[in-house]
């Protein structure tokens, strides 16, 4: 949502990466009522824009895995955050290694200025917290950088409209599928930062234990 200042960077890094390693592939943005010209320049550069009105982070992705058609989906903001020129390795040790799912690590190589001293410190708390209460080994439970085949959507039960998907779909992954985390760089966003660390840190936490009382 807004994201004109950086989408077209994205979406380039991602066209360009990905046709230099030979990979064919489809760009999907999904888009919720932005004001500005995300749409228009996403379309521009070649992606399928989805519009989907409902709000919500984890709303946001399941409708852009119910419109995806590849055999596998990677995914990333639209922010310039996370490092596209990784998708062919990610891919890569996807199939090389017969893995369902990926998640990455940003604590691995934070480029300075790129995340807040309070979101560090809520995303460690929240991982910690995953951790312990499913019995996972997860370094960035909050990471939105995912690389996993599609026909295993089927076997996770994502529930979550909101920030907490992100969450929920490694402790899914984790708990049901033969998953990894992979180190990568992440930079500093590009545009207005959207995140309310506090509240959505208080939504994330009460999730957590909501789920894993689901759980047992």
């Amino acid at each position: 949502m807004n994201e004109e200042q950086s989408i077209g960077q994205v979406l380039d890094s991602v066209h360009s990466t990905l046709k230099q390693a030979g990979i064919d592939h489809e760009m999907l943005i999904v888009d919720t009522n932005s004001k500005d010209r995300t749409r228009e320049i996403g379309k521009e550069k070649g992606a399928r824009v989805i519009e989907e009105p409902r709000r919500g982070y984890g709303r946001a992705y399941k409708t852009g895995f119910e419109n995806a058609i590849g055999d596998i989906i990677v995914t990333l903001d639209a922010d310039c955050t996370y490092p596209a020129e990784d998708i062919p390795k990610l891919v890569n040790t996807l199939v090389h290694e017969q893995l369902d799912f990926i998640t990455t690590n940003r604590f691995a190589g934070l480029e300075p200025g790129a995340m807040t001293f309070e979101h560090h410190v809520g995303n460690k708390l929240l991982t910690m917290t995953m951790n312990a209460l499913f019995r996972v080994k997860v370094r960035d439970s909050q990471s939105g950088m995912w690389v996993f085949k599609r026909d295993k959507l089927a076997k996770m039960n994502l529930k979550d409209d909101g920030m907490a998907m992100s969450e929920e779909i490694k402790i899914e992954a984790f708990k049901k599928l033969k998953s990894m985390e992979f180190p990568i760089y992440y930079r500093k966003r590009v545009g207005e930062v959207k995140l309310s660390s506090w509240k959505d840190g208080y939504k994330n936490i009460r999730f957590l234990f909501k789920k894993c009382f689901e759980y047992e």
